[in-house]
């Protein structure tokens, strides 16, 4: 018999995702974001959720080629660019287009012998990752923006990315240089310059002056918050949202600890009572983070019960004292339909993104659709 822990992931949720944001954007387009390989959904399963999507955005080549490979006919998107010369080439046989990040890519390109039609600019607007400064040197992308147009079949676009959409305030300033940047390379180049691309999951629900001609959602398409506010509003339930992943596994064993007893690596949960000790088939070594501390909440035979000790390689162990039904084989929840990711998150100090691109693929996948 195999291990027990299991991660199902619902094509199905993912199409309603995508319909909750294509809902709230009007005419803009959508470039569904499916890097890390579909956040961890993988590719072929980001292919048949979006089909609606205008667009699919990825990181690398390799997700390109699986994308075309899985049926997707529509536009692809390299978010980080061309990483040699010769990712160029491949981007051109792909159809897909580039994104140009910095100075370096932008003479990478127009010293390349074979280039993809099309190319987005990425603006630096004060996040201060990947992109081409915009501050005050708008002349220097019109000249830039210029000599691309010589290699390319079409227009150059813009985009950029927010630091803090995800806030009431704090992303202004970005999106005001975005603006003043692209009106200024609209009057000194209009007939080269073509559409923009700005806002991301937080902003799609945020902030709707930043639409543009294209939106970017990613972790919202996945049926996670992007927002560190996950009071009600926030929440992916209160955005409308369905969980794609659901990762469950079952108890398989039981202990019975008197007061003072200790369980687990370094003796961190102490029993402050007669206590009853479930042990979960799920650790670190299936993805789940060795961080949490206890009494973050897991997901047993339908309540909500609190870690106790350290989550090890391949074992979680969770306090059922107040749960007697539980027994060896009792279903497991470690987020899904009954947790939501982004709780299970919250109390271990990151993000639901982190946690869903990081099951390993030692847990064994179970794909459903939605039709029948």
């Amino acid at each position: 018999m195999p291990r027990p822990i299991l991660l199902t992931i619902r094509i199905d949720a993912m199409r309603h995702n995508l319909s909750v944001v294509r809902k709230a954007i009007g005419q803009s387009r959508i470039w569904a974001v499916a890097k890390a390989n579909g956040y961890g959904q993988g590719i072929a399963q980001a292919v048949k959720g979006f089909a609606d999507a205008d667009g699919l955005a990825v990181l690398d080549l390799a997700e390109a080629q699986q994308a075309r490979a899985s049926g997707w006919t529509k536009p692809i998107l390299m978010l980080e660019g061309a990483f040699a010369a010769g990712d160029l080439a491949e981007m051109k046989h792909l159809g897909a287009s580039t994104a140009i990040t910095g100075i370096e890519q932008a003479a990478m390109f127009n010293n390349a012998s074979i280039v993809p039609d099309s190319v987005w600019i990425k603006l630096n607007t004060g996040m201060n990752r990947l992109g081409i400064p915009s501050l005050e040197n708008h002349e220097r992308l019109i000249r830039l923006t210029q000599d691309l147009s010589h290699r390319t079949q079409s227009p150059i676009h813009f985009m950029m990315h927010f630091a803090c959409a995800d806030m009431a305030t704090g992303w202004e300033s970005q999106f005001d240089e975005f603006q003043a940047a692209f009106a200024a390379l609209k009057s000194g180049l209009a007939k080269h310059v073509g559409q923009a691309s700005l806002a991301n999951s937080a902003a799609v629900f945020r902030h709707p002056q930043t639409y543009a001609d294209w939106v970017r959602p990613g972790i919202a398409l996945y049926g996670a918050t992007p927002f560190e506010d996950t009071t009600a509003a926030h929440s992916a339930t209160g955005l409308g949202l369905r969980p794609v992943q659901s990762l469950t596994t079952q108890i398989i064993g039981l202990q019975t600890l008197k007061a003072g007893d200790v369980v687990g690596y370094g003796a961190r949960f102490r029993a402050a009572r007669p206590s009853r000790i479930g042990v979960i088939a799920a650790g670190y070594a299936d993805g789940y983070p060795r961080c949490a501390p206890d009494g973050t909440p897991v997901w047993v035979d339908g309540r909500r019960v609190p870690i106790a000790g350290r989550v090890s390689m391949d074992m979680i162990t969770v306090d059922v004292t107040d749960h007697p039904t539980v027994q060896v084989g009792s279903a497991v929840e470690l987020w899904g339909e009954h947790l939501p990711i982004d709780e299970v998150a919250r109390a271990c100090g990151t993000v639901g993104y982190e946690l869903m691109t990081a099951v390993m693929p030692r847990a064994p996948r179970k794909i459903l659709d939605g039709q029948g």
